[in-house]
C-alpha cells in the first residue's frame, strides 16, 4: 500500500467545547471539535476501506468527505475571508465535485496533508481578526461574510458531513459513536 494510512495516524485527541466560554472561544472549540470529529472516523481504516462507498448509488467516502473538507476550509478561509486568489486542491474545471470522485491514484497521505495544512492556514487567516470582519474576498455566490458567519457556516458543514461519515463508517466495519 502507498502512502500512509489512517492507521498510521496518532489517535486524534477530541476535547468537547467548553461550557462557559465566550462567543470567539466558543466558535473555535466547536469547530476544532468538529475537525476532530471526521479525522476520528477516519482512524484505523486502510486505503481500501477509507475508499469504500456509503451505499448504492452513492459514490460517498470517508476519503471523498476529508477531500471535500480541504477545499472547503480552503474556500471559506483562504478566498473568501483572506480575499486571496487561489485554485482548487482536487476539484477541477470538467470536474467540480472531483473532491468526492475519488480515482486510485488519490491517497489519504494527499487528502490528509491538503486538509491538515487547510486547517492550518485557517486557523492563521482567522487569527487577530475580530468575529464582525468582514472577508476581504467573495464567494463564488458574490456576497461577503463576516467571520461569525464563517465559523458558523464550518460548523454546520462538518457536523452535516460528520452525520455521512457516520453512516460511512458503520457500514465499513460497523464502529458507531459519536
Amino acid at each position: 500500500m502507498r502512502g500512509m494510512t489512517a492507521e498510521r495516524i496518532a489517535s486524534t485527541p477530541r476535547t468537547d467545547p467548553g461550557t462557559l466560554t465566550g462567543e470567539r472561544a466558543a466558535l473555535e472549540e466547536w469547530l476544532d471539535f468538529h475537525r476532530a470529529t471526521l479525522a476520528m472516523k477516519c482512524e484505523g481504516l486502510d486505503e481500501t476501506q477509507l475508499r469504500t462507498a456509503s451505499a448504492p448509488p452513492s459514490n460517498l467516502t470517508l476519503l471523498g468527505l476529508v477531500r471535500h473538507m480541504a477545499e472547503v476550509e480552503r474556500g471559506w478561509f483562504r478566498r473568501v475571508l483572506a480575499g486571496e486568489e487561489t485554485g482548487w486542491i482536487f476539484a477541477t474545471e470538467e470536474d467540480h465535485d472531483r473532491d468526492f470522485h475519488v480515482t486510485g491514484e488519490d491517497t489519504w497521505e494527499e487528502a490528509y496533508a491538503a486538509w491538515q495544512g487547510e486547517i492550518a492556514v485557517a486557523r492563521a487567516n482567522a487569527a487577530g481578526r475580530e468575529l464582525d470582519d468582514i472577508g476581504a474576498g467573495k464567494h463564488r455566490s458574490g456576497g461577503t461574510f463576516n467571520l461569525r458567519w464563517i465559523y458558523l457556516h464550518m460548523i454546520e458543514e462538518y457536523a452535516r458531513h460528520n452525520g455521512h461519515a457516520d453512516l460511512v463508517r458503520e457500514r465499513i466495519d460497523g464502529a458507531t459513536g459519536d
